[in-house]
């Protein structure tokens, strides 16, 4: 397949850590921007040949940043965008637990077909992101792909390249404007970098 370059797209106007943003389209906020733009400075030099992003704003964004540094096309792909997490769009953990006990308990645990209500369960989230993986099939491993997308997306699409369970989806984490490089191959793939942000730490982040 290919070297692919995963950015987590930057911070968004209603942005809170423990806020659940899935997908509800919000737009990225000015400091977002100048992520996206140091992470258009970090990649310049970068030989990219073809850039993918969700369909969302905040991530369709931050691509399109980074591609117009090489002239690049960004190619949106539905099935990179963040959980639908449904009626709890937007409220935070203890608001989901006074409003929906029954789904913070099973959140605190981890059950695939757990279903967001109004939403995707987490097993229809999981089918959705495998759904790109055949995008990739027609590059090589020489050929350096850029793909754009979520804190939910991402980890999911490690898990699967590295042959993890989903579970260990949990156990990764992408910072918003961040970079994380899995080169795979034939026989398997590698992940060389992770949740990397020093580039947003330099003079005039």
């Amino acid at each position: 397949m290919a070297r692919l370059l995963l950015v987590r797209h930057g911070t968004t106007k209603l942005h809170a850590p423990d806020r659940f943003w899935g997908s509800t389209d919000v737009a990225l906020s000015d400091a977002g921007i100048k992520q996206a733009e140091k992470l258009r400075d970090r990649l310049r030099e970068e030989p990219i040949k073809a850039v993918y992003s969700s369909a969302l704003s905040r991530a369709r964004v931050t691509a399109g940043v980074i591609a117009a540094a090489n002239e690049l096309k960004v190619t949106e792909d539905t099935s990179l965008n963040e959980c639908n997490f449904g009626f709890v769009e937007g409220l935070t953990f203890t608001e989901i637990s006074k409003k929906y006990p029954d789904l913070a308990e099973v959140l605190l645990g981890f059950d695939i077909e757990t279903r967001f209500p109004g939403g995707e369960s987490l097993a229809e989230f999981d089918a959705r992101v495998r759904q790109f993986l055949p995008a990739l099939e027609n590059f090589k491993v020489k050929d350096t792909v850029l793909i754009v997308a979520h804190g939910g997306t991402l980890p999911l699409l490690v898990c699967h390249l590295l042959d993890l369970p989903v579970k260990a989806w949990r156990q990764l984490r992408m910072a918003q404007g961040s970079l994380s490089i899995v080169e795979t191959f034939q026989q398997g793939a590698v992940l060389t970098l992770l949740n990397d942000t020093s580039h947003l730490k330099r003079r005039g982040a």
